[in-house]
Order: structure tokens, then C-alpha cells, then sequence
């Protein structure tokens, strides 16, 4: 799993470097994985998840961060979360901007066990792709990675030429 935003940003230069990922997601899982993003982030007056390419995201996580075993498993989940989908009346999404079928896989009570395993997972790396991805970072929430101006001809404070510690009083 990740650890660090560090990670993140690797994550994402892979993604804007567009290139083709070994082993990655199939388009039909890749399409999976946006459907769910976009009910989870929909588009708003802010962007949607897949608006900002969470689904290449999640796919550089999985195929290249996780390990055999657990790619293996998120991807027999996957599987798993697109038959309760299919068996939950699909992604559509009613007025209010919920799908039937992702509320079904939030209700779950064990989440050890798939589809919700997997759901979990897949919400996770959504909102944490999201958040941390540039378009959002820098036009939702106004990341500043440097807040003002470098100045590099700054005054700097004199500093004291009187050694510290040492005072008028002596014990």
C-alpha cells in the first residue's frame, strides 16, 4: 500500500508520462474502475475522478506497487465487485447522484470478505489518486508548494555578536 505522498507523486509522473503499463489493467477493468470512481467523485463544480485520470493512477498502483499475490487478488476482486454491480442494477446513477449498486457494496457488513475487500481498496486509492493529483492539488485545493515568493537578495538579520549565554550576570 502506499506510504507516502512522495509515492504519490511517482505515481502520477508515471501517469503523465503515458507509458504503457506492464501487466497493467484491462480497458474493461479500467472502465470498472472509473465508473465506481465517477459515483464516488462525480463531476461537479469540481473535476470528477476520472477527469483528472484516477483509473491510470490506480493502475500504475496496482501494477507496479502492489505485489503478485495482492495484484492477483485486487483483480479477482474486481471481478467480484463487476458481478454484484451487474447483479445490483449496474453504475447508473439516480437523481440523486448515487448508483444503487455502489450503496449495495457500502452496506456490506464484512469487508474482509469480497466484493467489499476490494471496494475498500478501490475507494481508498480513488480518493487518495484524487487528492493528491496535480489538477486537484493546485485548482481545488490551492496547494501552494512554495506559499509567496522567493527572494533570493532577502535581508538577512544581524545576528547577536555577543556569545549566547553569556550575560551581565556571573555567578
Amino acid at each position: 500500500m502506499l506510504k507516502a505522498p512522495h509515492e504519490a507523486a511517482a505515481a502520477w509522473a508515471r501517469v503523465v508520462s503515458g507509458a504503457r503499463i506492464a501487466d497493467g489493467l484491462s480497458e474493461a477493468q479500467l472502465m470498472l474502475v472509473g465508473g465506481i470512481a465517477d459515483v464516488i467523485i462525480p463531476r461537479t463544480d469540481t473535476p470528477s475522478a476520472t477527469d483528472v485520470k484516477v483509473p491510470a493512477f490506480v493502475d500504475v498502483i496496482v501494477s507496479e506497487n502492489y505485489s503478485d499475490g495482492e495484484r492477483t487478488a485486487f483483480v479477482a476482486g474486481l471481478d467480484a465487485i463487476d458481478a454484484h454491480i451487474k447483479a445490483n442494477g449496474g453504475l447508473s446513477v439516480d437523481g440523486t447522484g448515487k448508483s444503487a449498486a455502489i450503496e449495495s457494496l457500502e452496506s456490506l457488513s464484512d469487508r474482509r470478505s469480497e466484493p467489499a475487500r476490494t471496494y475498500w481498496r478501490l475507494k481508498d486509492l480513488v480518493i487518495y489518486g484524487y487528492f493528491t493529483s496535480e489538477p486537484v492539488s493546485k485548482n481545488v485545493l490551492k496547494n501552494e508548494v512554495m506559499p509567496g515568493k522567493f527572494d533570493g537578495a532577502a535581508p538577512m538579520p544581524k545576528k547577536s555578536t555577543q556569545p549566547a549565554g553569556s550575560g551581565a550576570h556571573h555567578g
